[in-house]
């Protein structure tokens, strides 16, 4: 496994198209991710969980083909066929398409932290693929300091913004405002 550097960020997925291809617990569990964040899902694969097509997602009742990535902005290969994970992979690279192979690291230009979410707050952890277990454990940890006052508090500073924005002549005014507010409240 290479010791690549991975660039964080967060995707605003609402409305835009995802393709996961393979239909078990796997794929279930990451096109209910998916759907959390109003990408709109498409399922390909011949057969698929009861639950997984119980959500509101296109299914494909068929094998992958080439063109199903047509449109996408990601696609999940969870699949147990490493030959067909690896064409997923090679045909997303081709189109420019991120691609997540499941437990497969090195076939991943896009990965997928363990994320703990309270309210707006979102914290994700990675370990470059190196561990998804080190990484759940980390995120259970840190879950455990981010609570209910934590998620009022960003509401609050979200609500505070376009006063902010209106009132304070710079962004390092609105800064030291914000810092010294959160700084306040956690005190």
């Amino acid at each position: 496994m290479s010791d690549k550097r991975y660039y964080i960020a967060c995707l605003d997925l609402e409305g835009r198209s995802a393709l996961v291809v393979g239909g078990g617990p796997v794929a279930l569990e990451k096109a209910q991710g998916l759907l959390e964040c109003g990408a709109s899902v498409t399922v390909v694969a011949p057969e698929a969980v009861h639950e997984l097509l119980s959500l509101p997602v296109e299914w494909l009742a068929r094998g992958y083909h080439s063109a199903d990535l047509r449109g996408r902005l990601l696609v999940v290969a969870a699949t147990s066929s490493a030959p067909l994970n690896r064409r997923v992979f090679a045909e997303a690279e081709a189109r420019g398409v991120f691609c997540n192979v499941v437990d497969v690291p090195e076939l991943c230009s896009l990965i997928l932290p363990a994320v703990h979410r309270e309210g707006p707050i979102a914290v994700a952890v990675s370990t470059g693929g190196a561990s998804p277990a080190l990484a759940q454990r980390i995120r259970d940890d840190v879950a455990a300091l981010v609570g209910p006052q934590h998620a009022a508090l960003a509401e609050e500073l979200r609500a505070l913004r376009p006063w902010a924005k209106e009132h304070l002549p710079s962004y390092e005014a609105r800064r030291e405002f914000f810092q010294r507010r959160v700084e306040e409240a956690l005190a």
